[in-house]
């Protein structure tokens, strides 16, 4: 038998798991103090949600859980793989969370502001910064159509990190309806623009050669490829060069709105308009916004609108924002740069012979005011 986990998950020390706990009662902490309500989602979801969920590339990532007893037998026999599974672990806690919005909406509050920190999985080829088993501390907003919503998640994000000592970080904001009207006036049809996006999605990855490429690859008119790679190869676009290609749209004036007071209100950050991101899942619709640092190559944080999610489960029109941090990426970052819990008791031992247990641990006692205490036999 393997003493090793499974590849793409950890064991944790005592020492990291002190760390860690600690990491995400600050971050709660932080969340709690601004209003947001805490709720616990199982980890298993029914197959048929996680498949209709519209989330991108990570719905070839899902952990399937097969069927079981006769139910396998009679789904094995019809030679369909499609019939094989009828749960799957949770890829992210925003499907989850629809879920059960959809399920307790009549003892919420609205709008309703939830927060979930808890596990997730995917399926992913493990490398650095990317875990098959990981968490994530989300906040959401349901109920809120408003770039206020918007506003109040990227401000209580940045607090939450400043809670923990983590100050090295800026966060990039786009809007999905505003880069599908960029690649559209492109020349590719409204049908081609999720396709786009995946590719696009890959760019801190592959860069703007391996975007073209793939796009070429995927059939698309090398002239609309050509004049798409041409319109956000510029690292200086502005919303007021989306503006002069798009004319004036709402989401630019929401997008304005929302760095303006984002900014306005910001402690050592920035927030600032990158007309390339995109963010993987499908089932965005609106603002999407991640958090960058020079400490780690790619996001360690990110989140958007996803206002049609929830009308799966309740078809009607449930407006929805969310933001997450990526929990182990920030994990991984403070834990190379040395940190240690600030002000943390030290941990020392009360040693006793067999007849004065008792006294040892009424000495103890005395002492966790102060210190962290354990008590064990004297060597003998």
């Amino acid at each position: 038998m393997k003493v090793t986990p499974v590849k793409g998950t950890n064991d944790y020390l005592p020492k990291e798991v002190e760390i860690r706990d600690y990491l995400q009662q600050k971050i709660l902490e932080v969340y709690l103090a601004n209003g947001f309500e805490h709720i616990i989602t199982p980890v298993i979801e029914d197959i048929e949600n996680l498949d209709k969920s519209d989330g991108g590339e990570n719905l070839n990532l899902i952990f399937k859980i097969m069927k079981r007893g006769e139910k396998l037998e009679e789904a094995l026999s019809t030679g369909n793989e499609k019939e094989i599974a009828d749960m799957g672990l949770r890829y992210d806690l925003t499907l989850p969370l629809t879920r059960y919005y959809a399920n307790n909406r009549a003892k919420l509050q609205n709008p309703f502001k939830v927060i979930q920190i808890d596990r997730v999985y995917r399926a992913e080829r493990p490398q650095k910064g990317r875990m098959r088993e990981f968490y994530q501390c989300d906040i959401d907003i349901i109920g809120s159509d408003s770039w206020t919503a918007e506003v109040e998640l990227i401000t209580t994000t940045a607090k939450a990190l400043h809670n923990i000592g983590f100050t090295r970080f800026g966060i990039r904001i786009n809007d999905r309806r505003l880069l599908k009207a960029i690649i559209m006036g492109a020349g590719f049809a409204e049908n081609e623009c999720d396709s786009v996006c995946i590719s696009l999605d890959k760019l801190d990855k592959i860069g703007f050669d391996g975007v073209k490429a793939e796009l070429i690859e995927k059939g698309f008119d090398s002239a609309n490829v050509e004049k798409l790679i041409e319109s956000i190869g510029t690292t200086l676009f502005t919303l007021d060069d989306a503006e002069k290609l798009c004319g004036k749209l709402d989401c630019i004036d929401n997008l304005r709105k929302i760095m303006d007071a984002a900014n306005s209100l910001a402690d050592g950050f920035e927030v600032t308009y990158d007309m390339t991101l995109v963010r993987g899942q499908g089932y965005y619709t609106g603002t999407v916004f991640e958090i960058s640092s020079p400490d780690f190559k790619g996001a360690i944080g990110g989140g958007g609108r996803y206002d049609n999610l929830i009308g799966k489960f309740l078809n009607e029109d449930i407006p929805a924002v969310g933001f997450s941090i990526g929990f182990e990426r920030i994990f991984g970052i403070l834990i190379e740069q040395g940190y240690t819990i600030p002000g943390q008791k030290k941990r020392i031992a009360v040693f006793y012979d067999p007849d004065t247990f008792a006294d040892a641990l009424v000495y103890a006692e005395s002492l966790r005011n102060e210190y962290m205490v354990s008590v064990f036999a004297r060597p003998k």
